[in-house]
């Protein structure tokens, strides 16, 4: 690897994000018990998410919306008031996460932040919510670029490296995310890192593969174990 550029996914790789997200789920299903099982809910909210995700994205605000609109549609309306402001105060919760960085996350960027490579984020989701967990986190100043897009794909890989002004290949996609984060890398040209997360949504569910230009991690500390501190020079 030649590389120039590091770009970082946010949530479930620089900090754990997944399980808040399950832990709303599991009160939703709570508030909802009346008007069917866990796994109806469930199933049925992500059936209403992934219907909603063309126009509303990803992220804690398109959530919520969901949460609120499958509420209202498994009840057949019954759903109360007062369950309704439950359930509001749960999808806001979700903007108030303490994205206290993953263990080995700071100093890894610690050292990184002293060679020559450019760090980036690359994540997808709402723009300011991004912005404010990646200040919460104490991590904002290791990054000299932030990318936040509605959804990951080939293309936009390939428009964060001309915004890097870098080859494809001079890239390296450090993710949880084998479908958002290394697929896309690969079909750009670029490197990718899998770093797995206990937790998986649903919809990041894929099928993997290996390949000559990915890297798989067991965590975070492990991206030093590649010479990538020392990055060869042309």
């Amino acid at each position: 690897m030649k590389l120039k550029a590091i770009a970082f996914d946010a949530d479930d790789t620089l900090w754990d994000n997944q399980s808040a997200f399950v832990a709303v789920e599991k009160r939703y299903t709570e508030i909802l018990a009346p008007w069917g099982t866990e796994e109806e809910i469930s199933d049925a909210l992500f059936a209403v998410e992934t219907a909603n995700m063309p126009n509303l994205g990803y992220g804690a605000k398109a959530f919520s919306i969901s949460l609120v609109e499958n509420a209202v549609k498994v009840s057949k309306g019954e759903i109360p008031a007062e369950a309704i402001g439950e359930i509001v105060e749960l999808g806001k919760s979700l903007l108030a996460l303490p994205a206290t960085p993953l263990p080995g996350v700071k100093e890894t960027l610690d050292v990184l932040s002293k060679t020559d490579l450019r760090l980036a984020v690359f994540t997808k989701g709402e723009l300011l919510d991004q912005e404010n967990k990646l200040r919460r986190s104490g991590l904002w100043n290791y990054f000299q670029h932030i990318k936040v897009v509605s959804d990951k794909t080939s293309q936009e890989v390939l428009s964060l490296c001309s915004e890097l002004e870098i080859r494809p290949d001079e890239l390296l996609m450090v993710g949880n995310s084998f479908k958002s984060d290394v697929v896309p890398a690969l079909t750009a040209g670029a490197w990718a890192a899998h770093i797995p997360y206990h937790l998986m949504w649903k919809l990041e569910r894929t099928e993997e593969y290996d390949h000559p230009r990915l890297i798989r991690l067991s965590h975070f500390g492990q991206l030093l174990n590649h010479g990538i501190q020392n990055p060869a020079t042309d």
